[in-house]
């Protein structure tokens, strides 16, 4: 596997390129579209841009209130950040759900002032319904986190719904308002269980969706709920020794058929993307009778293995694995690392906003478009492209 010098993957990104508000009528923003050279639209522009051929893919994860702060008797404030259910198989709109405690892994803000058992006590009052939400750090090495309540008509979705806060990208360095709850979610958000939103979808109105529709472009929608992990720096020489974060993927037997039958396969997002490649691994484990849980390594994708199927042949075998064992929906993770020397084998271009300069987003787009990445960068700065998760957009066509 050649080295890669993320060096090259770095470019110059002032402070005030960074959006730090969406926009409030969301296809206004502008779309950068690449394909073999570089055009200027509006977003509202897509249908329009797109293959006629195209399926698009949807992440359509929602996004939870995953922000807490907490205040010990001391008067300190300790902030927590939900990562993901210490139960890592179980599905976490499930957690959401519950009526019982549930444990977290968590980032802690100000952990050096909270002590192992210390419980924080927080007085919840929902659709006239009041409770006291006991938060008690279980493993400080670990960071898991325990929740509980004393009424069962409270589900631990109400309490987030309650006093949790929109979970802000670090790099928009300003506490979250009303409006990021709507903002910072997409229109067609379903399944809650996100931590960072998948911001490639924010743009799209239900205007937009029913041009597609007018205009024959197929749609379906996958869950895969973004982890914090998605901003996390690449900090080692080696990019391959960076820890690559976990993600929960839902797909049902139709999302299998939808792209085995597409022609053009655009997924709207990175989350998207490593989705639909991350299958069509599973589907190459499951051909090779390697361990049927749907869990990809980071490195997966780069074992030397003699044969590969086609996308076709690789989602057949993860459908026909849930024909034979009466699945309907199927669950996984999958912490797939896509670079450059990446091979796709599933998707043919990308909608994505623009992303921090030397991060593994950019590793991303640039195994998917090469070099060129460089020029669709400087010509997105050199036209006032807002960059970020509330920035513009990008149709990139490999």
């Amino acid at each position: 596997m050649k080295k890669i010098d993320l060096s090259h993957y770095t470019y110059d990104l002032p402070k005030e390129r960074i959006a730090t508000y969406g926009l409030e009528q969301r296809d206004q923003s502008k779309l950068l579209y690449f394909n073999e050279s570089i055009e200027h639209h509006n977003f509202h522009e897509l249908p329009g841009l797109l293959p006629a051929d195209s399926t698009l893919f949807f992440n359509n994860t929602k996004v939870i209130q995953a922000r807490l702060i907490l205040k010990r008797q001391t008067g300190a404030l300790i902030e927590v950040f939900l990562l993901n259910p210490v139960k890592a198989q179980e599905e976490i709109f499930e957690m959401l759900s519950s009526t019982e405690p549930v444990l977290y892994h968590c980032m802690i803000g100000n952990l050096k002032k909270w002590q192992t058992g210390e419980i924080l006590q927080e007085k919840i009052e929902l659709h006239d319904e009041k409770t006291m939400l006991h938060v008690r750090l279980i493993d400080r090495e670990k960071r898991f986190v325990e929740f509980s309540w004393d009424n069962d008509k409270m589900s631990f979705s109400d309490i987030l719904e309650s006093i949790g806060h929109t979970p802000l990208p670090p790099y928009i360095n300003r506490p979250d308002e009303a409006v990021d709850k709507d903002r910072y979610q997409t229109v067609y958000s379903k399944k809650p269980g996100a931590v960072a939103a998948p911001t490639a979808g924010l743009h799209f109105t239900e205007e937009v969706l029913e041009e597609l529709t007018a205009r024959g472009i197929k749609k379906d929608f996958l869950t895969l709920h973004v982890s914090a992990g998605t901003f996390q720096p690449i900090k080692v020489d080696d990019i391959t020794e960076h820890p690559m974060h976990q993600e929960q993927v839902i797909l049902n037997r139709k999302n299998l058929e939808s792209v085995i039958q597409a022609t053009t396969v655009i997924p709207v997002g990175t989350t998207a993307m490593r989705t639909l490649e991350s299958t069509y691994w599973f589907g190459v484990k499951l051909m090779h009778a390697e361990d049927p849980s749907f869990h990809i390594e980071k490195l997966f994708p780069y074992k030397q293995i003699d044969t590969l199927p086609s996308r076709q042949q690789s989602l057949a075998e993860v459908h026909r694995y849930m024909l034979d064992n009466s699945f309907e929906t199927l669950h996984g993770e999958t912490e797939i690392f896509i670079f450059p020397g990446y091979e796709f084998r599933v998707c043919d271009g990308l909608i994505t906003n623009f992303h921090q300069p030397g991060s593994t987003l950019i590793l991303l787009v640039a195994a998917l478009v090469g070099d060129r990445w460089k020029n669709i960068y400087a010509e997105a700065l050199k036209n006032d492209y807002r960059f970020l998760s509330y920035g513009d957009s990008s149709l990139l066509i490999r």
